[in-house]
């Protein structure tokens, strides 16, 4: 029998994971080599530069920068993390801000401009609430995993020593989003009753907003035909056994379950000037 083929893989601390990360399930075709990165973007940012990675999870939007600058990776339709857009725009409590087009003519911070969180959040903001995007000057506390990539114009580099909550509690932010940790003291969602508002255009749009999936070199790919079915079936069984033990189901594996939400996305990402174009989900994910 072959060697099994060696991953160096790096995912996050999800509960769907866990049976592949402790060995309850496993595959002889392929052994997934874990690698831990804490934040876990700093593996995103490693996967999209070439760095010693075959499988990772992936933020969609980088992903797709990725792919428009010729980044040899291929997406597999795993979702591994969603976040309500709605819930992740906050405020201070006292901020006179009634909703979201209160916004307008502000600052509003972010860690990264094409941050996945934020441009689902962009997206929500400009389709159900009628933002002018443009209207708002967007404060940016980082740049994009990929060097080749520049911000549009409407957003601009903090210059002060200060995290983005402090900016906003001091009054030179008027709300943040895309947070990993937002401190829930003073503070409070700028839609009203948010995780209301995000379950609701859900269910409107059947559509749920996928922040991670998994993305492949896509010279294995290439070189081991069979190797999408596997992992495919590899993370179905991990998830299967994730949810006898009473863990909560991420959304559906697959290109099809999944082509909507990730070409919305697509569509929003090209909206807000992080591509030139839309590009089309069969473009960046192979078809299992």
């Amino acid at each position: 029998m072959a060697e099994p083929l060696v991953l160096r893989t790096a995912v996050g601390k999800h509960d769907h994971v866990k049976p592949l990360k402790d060995g309850r399930v496993r595959s002889s075709r392929v052994t997934l080599e874990f690698q831990e990165f804490d934040p876990l973007p700093k593996a995103f940012r490693t996967m999209v530069r070439g760095g010693e990675l075959d499988l990772s999870e992936m933020a969609i939007v980088t992903h797709l920068l990725a792919h428009h600058y010729g980044k040899p990776i291929t997406g597999l339709a795993v979702p591994l993390w969603s976040r309500l857009p709605h819930t992740n725009l906050v405020c201070p409590v006292g901020a006179k801000i009634d909703g979201p087009r209160d916004l307008e003519n502000t600052k509003v911070g972010v860690r990264a401009y094409a941050q996945t969180s934020g441009v689902w959040v962009r997206g929500v903001l400009q389709h159900e609430y009628g933002v002018d995007l443009n209207g708002i000057t967007w404060v940016t506390m980082e740049d994009a995993h990929l060097s080749e990539y520049d911000d549009p114009a409407i957003a601009v580099r903090n210059q002060s020593e200060m995290a983005l909550r402090p900016l906003m509690l001091t009054g030179e932010l008027s709300a943040i989003m895309g947070e990993r940790e937002v401190d829930p003291v003073g503070i409070r969602s700028v839609i009203p009753d948010a995780e209301r508002a995000a379950k609701d255009w859900i269910a409107a749009t059947g559509i749920v907003p996928i922040n991670h999936v998994l993305t492949v070199k896509t010279s294995l790919m290439q070189e081991h035909p069979w190797l999408a079915g596997e992992l495919m079936e590899l993370f179905d069984e991990s998830r299967r056994v994730a949810e006898a033990d009473g863990a909560a189901p991420p959304p559906p594996y697959g290109l099809e379950e999944n082509r909507r939400s990730l070409q919305l996305a697509f569509a929003y990402s090209a909206e807000q000037q992080i591509t030139p174009r839309v590009y089309d989900v069969d473009e960046l994910f192979h078809s299992i």
